[in-house]
């Protein structure tokens, strides 16, 4: 059950299976390069180094230690490494494995940096609030409360938000600690819900489709290159599609292919959502007997669109979240200085 448990980062992956294929590429034995690698790591790498070198010694094979941790492999990557012992050529596809382990990393890193400014932008405006709310508003407030004068709807609402925070700050925590923990239930035990919804919005739907391809076309021709047979990689890659339109996809492909019809048919059938380059490149692949690396290029060329697209939609955000924290901050701002004004232009008058 702890072996469950244990995960990599995505450079202790690659640092693991980078060495490995160094050591055995230079001719040192897998038992003694595992035992060599285990002496100079720690924490998880050495755990999954030390259970590797105990089964390896039992005369088990690399996959069947690696499966018994799935949240450091994926079924990606024990099947491929399955073949490779099979095939005699372990220390070749592990090169290929660490390269398409990096490029996963550095297509999901582009991904997720186009989340942080957004993200940033969204924690300043929260901390302006919460200065605003828990210095400046209780100040003020105290002036407003020994005078008599009407204050407008959004200055009231402001002053009570204020008092909420300022004098039951407690129950306030108490209370966004329930909601961050009723938001985490529902995240553990709906996440796919919560996913479909986020997935259906116009401008996310369409990059995460090609996200979906990205993702699929690599996957599939690391298991094409590695000699598993195409009826079982395809098998193996509706585990990394996000969308379930997109496992249905790779899914309604396999029959197909299991029925005796070529790939490039079974994609035809999604061919209002699949871009007719893809088709046309698995087709030549089919045909030319090179459709591992018509896969490759597949998956390149969506990781330039999926970049791209990424810096439209992060563009076109930056001025819409500028705009509307301007005018919530301007809106703020006015509901605390309008009475204010109140104030003096009563003064003059007297």
């Amino acid at each position: 059950m702890a072996e469950n448990r244990i995960g990599l980062g995505t450079n202790d992956k690659i640092a693991l299976i980078g060495n490995l294929a160094t050591m055995l590429t230079a001719g040192i034995p897998i038992l003694e390069a595992v035992e060599s690698l285990s002496v100079d790591v720690k924490g998880n790498q050495k755990k999954i180094l030390d259970a590797l070198r105990e089964d390896l010694a039992q005369g088990k094979r690399i996959h069947t230690t690696l499966s018994r941790f799935p949240r450091a492999f994926d079924k990606v990557t024990v099947n491929v490494i399955k073949a490779s012992e099979e095939a005699g050529n372990l220390d070749v596809v592990l090169k290929d494995l660490r390269e398409n382990i990096r490029r996963e990393a550095e297509f999901t890193s582009k991904i997720k940096s186009s989340l942080v400014y957004p993200a940033f932008i969204f924690l300043v405006f929260f901390v302006v609030l919460f200065v605003i709310l828990f210095v400046v508003v209780p100040k003020i407030s105290a002036v407003f409360s020994r005078m008599t004068v009407s204050l407008p709807l959004t200055t009231k609402i402001l002053i009570f938000a204020s008092d909420l925070l300022v004098k039951r700050g407690i129950f306030v925590l108490i209370g966004f600690l329930i909601l961050a923990g009723g938001l985490y239930l529902f995240y553990y035990f709906k996440r796919k819900l919560l996913f479909q919804i986020l997935f259906s919005l116009p401008l996310v739907s369409q990059v995460v489709y090609k996200i979906d391809l990205t993702r699929f076309s690599r996957s599939l021709h690391l298991l094409l290159a590695s000699g598993i047979p195409i009826t079982h990689a395809l098998e193996l890659t509706q585990d990394v599609a996000i969308k379930k339109e997109t496992s249905k996809m790779i899914a309604k492909s396999r029959e197909m292919v299991l029925a005796g019809k070529s790939l490039a048919s079974g994609l035809t059938t999604h061919s209002k959502k699949i871009p007719n380059l893809m088709l046309k490149l698995v087709e030549a692949g089919e045909k030319t007997g090179t459709l591992d690396k018509s896969l490759q290029e597949v998956s390149e060329h969506f990781d330039y669109e999926v970049t791209n697209d990424l810096k439209t939609i992060t563009t076109l955000i930056e001025p819409i979240m500028l705009v509307v924290i301007g005018v919530s901050v301007g809106g703020l701002m006015i509901a605390i200085v309008g009475p204010i004004y109140g104030l003096i232009g009563q003064v003059g008058a007297r």
